[in-house]
């Protein structure tokens, strides 16, 4: 474990150690989640996923191109169904 002292300006910002940054991968715009847990401040490294939304006239596009035949379909949800992580 890593412990060093920083210094948090008036504007509310930090600066982590050069060698931490490396040793975790952080680059320049890096995106960490803060949490404070019992006192301390905690810093992951997070991940940033674009998301987009979709028109109810997209998704009905989408449905009336869908080529799949009903047992391609209930073979490929099987499939998903099967994969899916668990919580």
């Amino acid at each position: 474990m890593t412990k060093e002292s920083i210094i948090v300006s008036d504007r509310g910002q930090i600066t982590l150690p050069s060698a931490m940054r490396k040793s975790l991968g952080l680059r320049g715009n890096a995106v960490l989640t803060a949490e404070q847990v019992g006192g301390k401040i905690v810093l992951t490294p997070a991940m940033v996923i674009e998301t987009e939304s979709y028109s109810d006239e997209q998704i009905a596009e989408w449905n009336r191109a869908d080529t799949l035949k009903e047992d391609e379909r209930r073979q490929l949800l099987g499939r998903l169904k099967k994969n899916k992580p668990r919580a």
